[in-house]
């Protein structure tokens, strides 16, 4: 999940405090056998999957209502686990990381596309162009003192000597550096100071430049580091981030001058995506569930994203590529998603007018295992009326759905706002009903969260977010173990019945 201010709405990440009752709870069986004489797909064991449907596929059949209950029972906790270790042994292969443009990244598309081929699909990798960044250095000094902080992904270099200006402290409040008004009597060529909140980060970059700023700071809004990007926003200038304490300095040193030094390099490169179907269902109505690929350059990403992208994979493999569905089911591995959402914006962006209406629906999961997790489901009707607005029509009974399942395994979720930060975003701009699981990043557990599901209060959900402790003792196995199986309901549900989401 990728650092960023909220893309969609303009408003902050916001976690719901109304806790939502489940109910309907779902009837469990074990019954894993086949419901048909058609053996499993290719490198698959028959009885580690769920089985095809009688007779010819391509949804002329109605879903077998059974296949929820029996794909949450064959979705293992343990064999998610083994390609969260197989996710790890690539990125210490590679120099650490697992993050686009590096062969850390293509390990990972190779491994995935391989299990699903193993698991009898039909797999695509589609390539698409992207950015990428790197800084060789950064500095901030301010009079003589150096300010620790951190570059703001794809930020233009400064010169080579770096810029030196006086530091003009834009108001610190939730909007600061949102309007062109809020640097209203700037000296040309200052370094401004904005805090975080509200809108875009590379919206305050291009708006301070448009005013004439040399350089800006974004003052975080934790006491600790700020891992962010300006996405792919024109005209941004050079731009760092401080923490919140470091930040109330700043706000008292108004007109002190300061040097600003970046030294980065922004590349294009190619990346790919990884796509499955099933052969079974219809394919003019498609639930589609995806989770992201990369990890940030800082770390494996094994909670961000291994563990949705493990746990997606399993569900696949138990799925297998011709089960008893009443609509087919698509699979979708991101790639750039920490450089803005990249490839699954390109994805949807391709898609045709008639490919858009197919899909009938979009589930996201994106770390599903933190540390000190929180139990979160999108809140596609805006029912807390916090954030952004409601989903698409059809993301409310999404929603259902899985708070449904999460209800099923005896967890009571929260809602958590669309608030933009991952994938789901670029469907439901596209007018696709969108929902999905989420355990928590920075955000910290408030005490009726920790006396609701357990863990420590005041502390963030993933304490290793975007760092290079994302590994596997990062993962809580009865947090993930207990999403696998609502995202094996979920999906299996949505894939049997679309009640309460409209054709388009």
């Amino acid at each position: 999940m990728p650092a960023t201010e909220p893309g969609i709405g303009g408003h902050m990440r916001s976690i719901r405090r109304r806790v939502l009752a489940a109910v309907a709870v779902l009837a469990t069986t074990t019954v894993l056998a086949a419901c048909a004489d058609q053996p499993a797909g290719p490198g698959v064991a028959a009885p580690s999957g769920i089985g095809a449907p009688d007779g010819p596929g391509g949804g002329q059949n109605p879903g077998d209502p059974e296949l929820p209950q029996r794909l949450a029972a064959a979705a293992s906790g343990q064999d998610a686990f083994a390609h969260l270790q197989a996710l790890e042994r690539i990125a210490d292969q590679n120099k650490g990381n697992r993050a686009v443009g590096t062969p850390g990244y293509d390990a990972s598309v190779e491994y995935v596309a391989g299990a699903l081929r193993q698991a009898g699909y039909d797999v695509a990798t589609p390539s698409f162009d992207v950015r990428t960044f790197s800084a060789q250095d950064q500095r901030l000094t301010v009079g003589t003192e150096p300010v620790q902080s951190s570059v703001l992904g794809f930020s233009p270099a400064t010169p080579p000597g770096g810029v030196t200006a006086p530091l003009f402290v834009v108001a610190q409040d939730p909007t600061s550096g949102c309007e062109a008004a809020d640097f209203a009597g700037m000296p040309r060529g200052a370094i401004a100071v904005v805090l975080r909140g509200t809108c875009p980060f590379g919206q305050k970059s291009q708006l301070a430049g448009q005013a004439g700023a040399a350089g800006a700071v974004v003052v975080n809004t934790e006491d600790a580091p700020l891992s962010a990007t300006l996405g792919d926003t024109p005209g941004v200038i050079p731009t760092t981030a401080v923490s919140k304490s470091a930040g109330q300095s700043l706000a008292g040193r108004g007109g002190t001058r300061a040097t600003l030094l970046l030294a980065t390099t922004l590349q294009q490169q190619s990346s790919r995506n990884v796509i499955a179907q099933t052969k079974t269902g219809d394919p003019n109505r498609v639930v589609m569930a995806g989770a992201h690929l990369d990890s940030v350059p800082e770390g494996a990403g094994i909670n961000d994203n291994g563990s949705g992208s493990a746990a997606l994979l399993e569900i696949a493999q138990k799925l297998g590529a011709s089960p008893p569905t009443g609509q087919a089911v698509r699979f979708a591995w991101w790639g750039a998603e920490e450089l803005g959402l990249v490839g699954s914006t390109k994805y949807v962006e391709r898609l045709s007018d008639a490919d858009r209406k197919s899909i009938a629906a979009y589930l996201n999961f994106d770390m599903v295992g933190s540390p000190n997790p929180g139990y979160l489901a999108y809140d596609g009707d805006d029912s807390d009326n916090e954030g952004a607005g409601p989903g698409p029509a059809g993301s409310a009974a999404v929603e259902k759905v899985l708070v449904e399942s999460l209800g099923s395994v005896g967890v009571r979720a929260e809602g958590t706002d669309f608030d933009g930060r991952s994938d789901y975003g670029p469907f439901i701009e596209a007018g696709i009903p969108a929902g999905g699981l989420f355990t928590g990043a920075e955000e910290r557990k408030t005490q009726e969260q920790a006396q609701a599901w357990g863990g420590q209060a005041g502390a963030p959900y993933d304490p290793c977010y975007h760092s290079q402790c994302d590994r596997l003792t990062n993962v809580d196995r009865t947090a993930f173990d207990r999403n696998i199986d609502a995202m094996a309901l979920g999906i299996g549900r949505l894939a049997v019945s679309l009640d309460g989401i409209p054709a388009r």
